[in-house]
């Protein structure tokens, strides 16, 4: 029963990041094991290290479009999921339209990533280079500016909510994704617009594998929604004279309330000290 109450929405992004892990592992290793290394026709005479696009366009492009697939509509049901949680009070709510717009606009980009991907799995760099190369940008791009504006959003629920120490380590850990990721790409794009094919593979495998942990970063989002089943427990808004006292006090005629849940601010469940 203990295991029952624990299992939430935390584990979309811990089953999307072992999907995605897993078939990083199950092409890499095909390639390397399997296949010796084999050098694919479609490859330049100089490559040695295949892309991940060379091998997910081989015998193993099902479990590259599958993998694609299912990845990214778990790690999309997660931007969801933490949406419909904060709207819920099951999460530290937004307390702002401009959060609200944030969120929204993060999860907009999440989906054209999610486009991106699985149409680049599906139209091969093999049969469709130009086409791929076109999707391989809106995965990347779309993702990236997702995290960018999830961070901003998140940077905002910190400022009314500082006593929720967790919105800070997801707000670094995502920032820390996005500076990565970004110094990552454009080395990615520089070296295989150089031609230097190789550099560029090793890259592209660095970004693809370090995407995990941006995965299984909404579990920490997420997990604090285990304790805030009970609706007794969830945020709600606080009586109407402690939000205007809360206005008033911030100064800030944007903001729409201050919230509170029944464990109080000096006893809650979600700073993960």
């Amino acid at each position: 029963m203990a295991a029952k109450g624990f299992v939430s929405y935390w584990i979309l992004p811990v089953f999307s990041a072992l999907v995605w892990l897993g078939m990083l592992l199950g092409l890499l290793l095909y390639w390397v094991v399997d296949t010796n290394s084999e050098h694919y026709s479609y490859m330049d005479s100089d490559d040695n290290i295949a892309f991940i696009s060379d091998i997910g366009a081989s015998k193993l492009k099902p479990l590259f479009i599958a993998g694609s697939a299912v990845t990214t509509v778990f790690l999309n049901l997660s931007f969801a999921a933490e949406r419909l949680l904060r709207h819920n009070g099951r999460l530290v709510p937004n307390t702002t339209v401009k959060e609200k717009v944030l969120s929204v606009i993060s999860i907009i980009f999440a989906i054209i990533g999610m486009c991106g991907l699985i149409l680049l799995s599906i139209f091969d760099t093999h049969h469709h280079h130009k086409l791929h190369d076109i999707f391989l940008f809106l995965f990347i791009a779309g993702y990236i500016i997702s995290a960018i504006f999830i961070c901003w959003e998140y940077q905002q629920l910190g400022l009314y909510n500082r006593q929720h120490r967790i919105l800070r380590i997801s707000f670094w850990v995502k920032l820390t994704f996005v500076i990565v990721e970004f110094i990552l790409a454009i080395i990615f794009v520089s070296t295989n617009w150089s031609d230097n094919e190789n550099v560029a593979a090793v890259f592209e495998w660095i970004i693809a594998f370090i995407f995990t942990f941006y995965i299984l970063s909404f579990v920490i989002d997420l997990l604090p929604a285990v304790h805030t089943k009970a609706p007794a427990s969830r945020f709600s808004k606080a009586l109407e004279h402690e939000m205007e006292s809360a206005g008033s006090q911030d100064g800030n005629s944007g903001h729409m309330g201050s919230y509170r849940n029944d464990y109080g601010r000096n006893n809650n469940r979600y700073t993960f000290q």
